[in-house]
């Protein structure tokens, strides 16, 4: 029976992906992993990203500490690391674990500073799951892809059944929340509010280098029909400018140490793009710079676009892929911003199969680094039924064999059937 004709198979089948990644992952990973470090002598605490924000925020509004401060960096570590980072340590992380986010993500945190962090942690680890599978609905409208509910389901079942899904689970990244906002944003352009979209845009740069080229693009979007559309740039600006104003009500000068902090990040925390981990440095920034203006260059040409139609969620999808691709980092948290390309190709898989053989078999090949995740993890988990799962971590990691490949291989499947025409193909329907 075809899963993507009949929805209640598929929904069976991504509630039995969903028990097998998680029982992998719980049962098999995180204790892997945890070994790991412990042999490396590498300090544990909480490993919460989202300590140094909410510790941030609490000596803030609370207290008037600085969180850019580097008396708040070495706090930071106390409670991220279990301990202060020691230079002299070879062993000890080269990630300082300081506040290095617009100072403006304190009014994201304000409601928690009174609680315990632990308590914290739970409320925010239950937000990812919830965020995660609530962005699945909106990035279908975004794109235009229109299903039966069984199906939307499934698709939220599947999004927390990811090993970036368990990643984000487990480190706590605010990078879920700008995910959500995004695609909010992207569909509430889609129901033709023009107000909310530019609040969320503006919302979403407490993680600028994920939201850049959203913002890009809803620029040059509000250029096609500037008439019904320029309320949207509007509430972006003003959205923004009520943030930074805000900010500097709370903690004057913020900026200049926010600056100085993200410089200090680069040094410490940033890793390759995903391009320059494949390429030659020279050749991997080329090749980003050329992808960077090609997609500004193709968001112009779709400018005049709907939302809601196949080019508005082709510019979408491609916005994704771009930004995982130029971005420098390589965490898997950053990987739900893939949903609505692989959305995209799904809900276009008709146009793609009449495209060609490149685009099909990089479309199919998308498909086989999930279908990778999904049933070695399964695997592993039902084995873990039988045989104590100790025994079993030799293999751990080998369901995020295709982690790293997913990115280029979606980056190139979206690139191949855009240049195929896929995207006026599908419009022209």
């Amino acid at each position: 029976m075809n899963l993507l004709r009949n929805p209640w198979p598929a929904l069976a089948a991504s509630l039995l992906v969903c028990f097998g990644l998680w029982r992998w992952a719980e049962t098999i990973l995180v204790p892997s992993n945890t070994h790991f470090a412990q042999a490396k002598a590498i300090p544990i605490g909480n490993n919460s990203d989202l300590y140094p924000r909410w510790l941030g925020t609490r000596e803030l509004l609370l207290h008037g500490r600085d969180p850019y401060s580097p008396e708040m960096t070495r706090q930071i570590q106390l409670g991220f690391y279990g301990r202060q980072l020691d230079p002299n340590n070879p062993s000890d992380p080269t990630d300082q674990a300081a506040f290095a986010y617009p100072l403006y993500v304190i009014f994201l945190l304000a409601p928690t500073v009174t609680l315990p962090f632990q308590i914290v942690l739970k409320i925010f680890q239950w937000l990812v799951l919830l965020s995660l599978a609530g962005a699945v609905p909106l990035w279908m409208s975004a794109v235009g892809f229109h299903t039966k509910t069984a199906f939307k389901v499934a698709g939220m079942v599947l999004a927390v059944s990811t090993s970036a899904a368990i990643s984000e689970f487990h480190q706590q990244n605010l990078s879920v929340l700008v995910f959500l906002m995004l695609a909010g944003a992207a569909a509430a352009a889609v129901r033709g509010w023009r107000l909310l979209p530019g609040f969320l845009l503006a919302l979403s740069t407490v993680k600028p280098q994920l939201s850049v080229l959203f913002l890009v693009f809803f620029l040059l979007w509000t250029t096609g029909d500037w008439k019904h559309r320029q309320r949207i740039v509007w509430s972006f600006a003003l959205g923004l400018l009520a943030l930074f104003l805000a900010a500097e009500a709370v903690s004057w000068g913020w900026i200049s140490r926010f600056l100085t902090a993200l410089r200090a990040y680069q040094t410490y925390a940033a890793d390759p793009s995903i391009l320059q981990v494949l390429l030659p440095a020279w050749l991997a920034n080329l090749l980003a710079a050329a992808l960077v203006v090609s997609l500004v260059l193709q968001c112009w040409r779709w400018r005049e676009a709907p939302a809601g139609t196949p080019q508005f969620g082709w510019a979408l999808a491609s916005l994704a892929v771009v930004t995982l691709a130029v971005m420098p980092k390589l965490a898997a948290y950053n990987q739900p911003l893939l949903i609505p390309a692989v959305l995209v190709l799904l809900a276009h898989r008709g146009a793609i199969r009449k495209a060609g053989f490149l685009p099909r078999a990089l479309t199919r090949a998308v498909l086989m680094c999930l279908l990778w995740q999904w049933g070695t993890a399964l695997v592993l988990a039902l084995a873990s039924l039988r045989i104590p799962p100790s025994s079993l971590q030799v293999a751990a990691g080998v369901p995020e064999y295709t982690l790293l490949a997913l990115p280029p291989i979606t980056l190139l499947a979206v690139l191949a059937n855009v240049g195929a025409g896929v995207p006026a193909a599908a419009a022209s329907r």
